[in-house]
């Protein structure tokens, strides 16, 4: 910025002063004038387009109207959302920011539109920008931590963390480098690290991409630091859009990659590969070949990779992708047909299915069971093209494996031992200490089968898309073959509803539900979450006990209900008779799948709305009410009638609609969902006399902890360079102070306390609700203080409740982080400052002094 107060230079000619345009002045004050009569007028198109006019003429207005400014663009921004039309949206807000390009606020509200049309890497810098530009800005900082956990995710902190496995990368490349390897080309760089140690060892021209803007410009950042970004040419573009010599001169004679998930093949390394020896690198070595130097023959780092497997019984996997349970809060499960997650592995590719899942073995709540030895699924090699190219058209492989003990198969557990040359590897297996997690190939079909020596399980192994496969096929019992998992058909993709008018305006905000997720044909597909739920039958029975108890109350305190008026106009007679003024109406706006409009409707007296969209899940839940002999007008899905306002929510017309709405509050990660204190406030102005709001209150628990774990996964620990290179305060930009799918009850720590009540959200009243409070909890141990896991006490109503740390919850819990490990001593008290900021939990911490001690 230019230093204003600075004296002018001297000239031989003063600046003449800029004549007055009494037309240009006239041109403002008209525009000025009509801006703010359409904004007064609601009418917010016009608005802004006159503001636009009136800040390009005379930007000497910015400062008087820079708010109703703001206001006008987010409000037509909101309209032009509403209709689809994005691209004016994102033409709005550009040329906004060329009015007020250090903006904040405006800043951070195209990054949360951004983040909600998929687009997270500009996302993230519109928040980052926002952030450096305020950093005390709660939106900017809460929307960064979303988006940089989808971004950075915390293996990329672990991976840093890891130091044998940074050593034997660095060596790997050190030994290739010397032996002539002197051009280098990095795939999927990242933080820059393979690149740098090549650079480091000598190697004379090294190339690296970047797929994630995000990623590419941290990589950016980090070569400045170390002084590289004159020795590494960094690419934005993915590998297989490379070619020779748009993007680098010449062919190279090392690629170095670490392109691989827990599956192996999940990153796409195969293709990458494949593009790379035909397009990008050197020829391999062969024997015809031998005597040639090192640099005029390609190679790849890592050389190849060997697959393990073996079958694992597991009930945290299998309540995570099939239906455990016969009865669901007093429903019979028996009419609901197939139901399983939406993981599932077949020999032929389908692009509606993912064909894993991932596990940390070592910290699988329950523990795990292995079924049979583990074998060798797959070698491959990475130096060999021919063997890539052929690994798709690979005949499918029969394996038969004994079973050494008896259970249930639920998964087949895959890792893998990466070679990165003829003398180093890393391995991903579930014993190792490592920050990799294994694949987790679920089995659907085997419900109540239990293997038992000497069976043998046959498993067929395929890599048909490049994706590796493995299917629990049969079991071979006494000489002959037990058929256990049918192949899937392929989904049939749902189509999204809109939201035309105000009355679906408010239930949708109440519900901000997803849609239109693809289906298949034969079984009814659940998100894995989903599934979990629908197993979590402490949760269902106290539901439907609780709200019997409401159904009870209100018939204690309303005997004789009057019909209100135009009821019988909107509403059909119910199927036993009962006059529609003596229903009770439930809103159930839960996000996905829930039974909960169900199990109350099987109360009797009772019409429910549920939010279920996906009409394979509105069957299932049509065949569960008519099993339950539920009329098939007492149960309805709000969402189906948006576009008919005369069809839409019929209920009586009263000034309070409905006996009780049921919200979602905890996400399956951990955290509050957003926004939760908003919908319950347009909840309680929908209630009748005696409703009430599902759950009513909720309770936050903690416990202070010493988690060298939660350290490595939040950031690069310690002081020194990471293989001598300064990388961690870019990555460590990405720290989020809140981790989230955590399980505590495998988590490695020490606890330093009991658990403590950190806060309450009462739902029903609120004049109970405060937004920060100070906790004092006082330390059973001495340690170091890391990090606060939390969970939730969920009163359905004042009496019964869940929690979301029991055993069969389909919650996973979170955890506060601390900037700075605290260190207590036993018998110390230490005061936790506990805020909510519209539905985020946030933690500090202090040892108390004497004085507060004694408070």
């Amino acid at each position: 910025m230019p230093n204003t107060s600075a004296r002018p230079k001297h000239s031989r000619r003063t600046r003449r002063r800029r004549r007055e345009d009494p037309a240009r002045n006239e041109l403002v004050s008209s525009s000025l004038e009509s801006a703010q009569q359409c904004l007064f007028n609601q009418d917010y198109g016009p608005a802004f387009a006159h503001y636009l006019l009136v800040l390009h003429l005379a930007p000497v207005f910015k400062d008087v109207a820079k708010d109703s400014f703001r206001f006008t663009l987010f409000k037509w921004a909101e309209e032009l959302d509403s209709v689809g039309r994005i691209q004016d949206l994102f033409d709005c807000y550009e040329q906004a920011l060329e009015l007020f390009p250090a903006d904040e606020v405006i800043l951070n509200s195209m990054g949360e539109h951004l983040f909600r049309m998929g687009f997270r890497d500009e996302a993230a810098g519109h928040f980052h920008k926002a952030l450096k530009l305020r950093p005390d800005f709660p939106e900017a900082r809460e929307n960064f931590y979303r988006v940089a956990n989808w971004l950075v995710e915390r293996w990329h902190f672990l991976m840093l963390n890891d130091h044998g496995r940074n050593q034997k990368y660095q060596q790997a490349i050190q030994k290739a480098v010397q032996s002539g390897c002197n051009t280098v080309l990095d795939i999927g760089t990242g933080t820059g690290i393979l690149g740098m140690c090549a650079k480091k060892a000598g190697a004379a021209e090294v190339y690296a991409c970047e797929l994630s803007k995000t990623m590419y410009e941290l990589a950016c950042e980090v070569l400045t630091a170390n002084g590289m970004d004159g020795c590494i040419k960094i690419l934005h573009i993915k590998s297989l859009e490379m070619e020779v010599p748009k993007d680098i001169p010449q062919r190279v004679s090392l690629v170095v990659t670490e392109t691989v998930d827990a599956g192996l093949f999940g990153e796409g390394i195969i293709e990458s590969l494949i593009h790379a020896w035909h397009h990008l690198l050197l020829p391999p070595q062969t024997s015809e070949n031998e005597f040639r130097e090192q640099s005029a023959t390609g190679r790849v780092i890592p050389a190849g990779a060997t697959v393990f497997a073996m079958a694992v019984e597991s009930a945290e996997i299998r309540r995570h992708h099939r239906l455990c349970v016969s009865e669901v809060g007093g429903l019979s499960m028996a009419a609901a047909g197939e139901l399983r997650s939406p993981v599932s592995c077949s020999m032929e590719p389908d692009d509606s299915m993912e064909p894993y899942t991932t596990e940390r073995l070592s910290r699988l709540p329950g523990g795990y069971k292995s079924l049979t030895e583990p074998f060798t699924a797959l070698n491959i090699d990475f130096n060999n093209v021919t063997e890539l190219e052929g690994l798709s058209s690979r005949e499918v492989q029969r394996v038969y494996l004994p079973v050494i003990q008896e259970g249930e198969v639920d998964a087949l557990a895959v890792w893998f031992q990466l070679h990165l040359d003829e003398e180093s590897s890393l391995s991903t297996g579930p014993q190792e200490d490592t920050c990799w997690e294994q694949a987790i190939y679920p089995v659907h079909g085997t419900k109540g089968f239990v293997l038992k020596p000497p069976d043998q399980l046959i498993v067929e192994i395929s890599c048909r898309d490049a994706y590796l496969r493995l299917c629990s096929v049969a079991v071979q019992r006494d000489g002959r073959e037990i058929q256990l998992d049918k192949s899937p058909e392929p989904r049939v993709s749902g189509n999204p509803m809109s939201v035309p008018n105000p009355e679906a305006e408010l239930c949708s905000a109440l519900a901000c539900l997803q849609t239109g997720q693809n289906q298949t044909k034969d079984f009814c597909m659940l998100e894995c979450s989903e599934m979990a739920l629908l197993n979590n039958q402490d949760y269902h029975q106290r539901f439907s006990a609780a709200f019997g108890k409401l159904i009870s109350q209100l018939k204690l305190s309303c005997p004789n209900q009057e019909q209100g008026p135009g009821v019988q106009s909107n509403l059909a007679d119910d199927a036993d008779s009962t006059n529609s003024s003596d229903l009770m109406y439930v809103l159930d706006v839960s996000e996905g799948f829930s039974l909960l409009s169900l199990i109350a409707a099987s109360h009797g007296h009772v019409k429910a709305y549920s939010s279920v969209e996906k009409h394979k899940q509105q069957d299932v839940l049509r065949r569960l009410a008519n099993s339950s002999n539920i009329a098939q007008e007492n149960l309805e899905f709000w969402l189906n009638n948006m576009e008919d306002e005369q069809g839409m929510l019929q209920r009586p017309s009263r000034e309070k609609l409905w006996t009780a709405i049921i919200l979602d509050c905890v996400e399956t990660c951990g955290l509050i969902r957003q926004k939760l204190m908003e919908k319950a406030s347009l909840a309680r102005c929908l209630l009748e006399d005696g409703g009430q709001i599902f759950p009513q209150r909720i309770v936050v628990y903690g416990m202070l902890v010493e988690s060298d774990m939660l350290l490595l996964e939040s950031a690069v620990q310690g002081h020194e360079p990471t293989l001598g290179f300064n990388i961690a305060p870019f990555i460590n930009q990405f720290t989020v102070p809140v981790h989230v799918f955590l399980d505590f009850s495998t988590l490695e720590c020490r606890h330093l306390s009991e658990s403590v009540e950190l806060f309450v959200l009462d739902l029903m009243n609120v004049n109970a609700n405060y937004t920060n409070r100070e906790v004092k909890v006082q330390a059973t141990s001495a340690g170091r203080l890391t990090a606060v896991p939390f969970w939730y006490q969920i009163y359905l109503d004042h009496e019964i409740s869940v929690s979301t740390l029991s055993q069969n919850s389909h919650w996973k819990q979170a955890a506060a982080v601390l900037q700075q490990p605290l260190e207590v001593q036993a018998g110390d008290w230490v005061c936790l400052a506990v805020k909510l900021h519209k539905s985020t939990i946030s933690i500090s911490a202090h040892v108390a002094g004497i004085a507060e001690s004694n408070e």
